[in-house]
């Protein structure tokens, strides 16, 4: 159930990992594949930033996939999400929700988590803090705490990264570091230089 923005804040503000699905999410939901079978997957730069940038201030990111692809793997190498924090072609969202929260040392109340089609709808209900890219399927956007404006692969990402920074009072700290220019060595210093930090 969609709730009203400061609830959702009060829920964020308790946050301390998202856990993303890839497939909706992190990209369009769209497959290419090559002329030998091989999978391609198209990744935003701007939600690539977006993960560091959450990483940078002591969010972690986890993976929750129903899918395994080659191009996942290299993705997260850019990304630095450890392997152990990646779960690909789980059948089961709900046990490997409550997984990745207990090597996360976590409670479910302290995960947020975003999904976009009906395998998501377990973790969802569990998360403490659910949301969707704003083309996820109707009965997602439904059940979700928050709807994303921007689709998947489009910049949802950045926006759920973006509300919980604002939730911790730190989004505007943030861009007013940017802004003067004062962020850039550090952000770098605490993370690789890698594709997807955006230009």
């Amino acid at each position: 159930m969609t709730l009203p923005r400061e609830e959702v804040l009060a829920r964020a503000r308790k946050v301390k990992a998202l856990v993303l699905d890839v497939d909706g999410v992190l990209t369009d939901a769209s497959l290419f594949y090559g002329a030998r079978g091989e999978a391609m997957k198209a990744f935003s730069a701007r939600d690539g930033f977006a993960v560091k940038l959450a990483q940078s201030e002591g969010l972690r990111v986890a993976i929750l996939s129903g899918r395994q692809a080659p191009p996942l793997k290299a993705r997260l190498r850019d990304l630095g999400i450890p392997r152990e924090l990646a779960v690909e072609g789980s059948r089961d969202k709900k046990r490997d929700l409550a997984r990745l929260a207990a090597r996360l040392g976590l409670r479910l109340d302290e995960v947020a988590y975003m999904g976009d089609d009906l395998p998501d709808l377990p973790a969802i209900a569990d998360a403490g803090l659910s949301a969707c890219p704003g083309d996820a399927t109707g009965v997602v956007c439904e059940r979700c705490h928050h709807v994303c404006r921007a689709g998947g692969g489009h910049g949802a990402v950045r926006e759920m990264v973006e509300l919980i920074l604002a939730a911790r009072g730190r989004w505007d700290v943030i861009v007013e570091s940017w802004s003067e220019g004062t962020a850039a060595e550090g952000f770098f210093a605490r993370s690789e230089p890698a594709a997807g930090h955006g230009d």
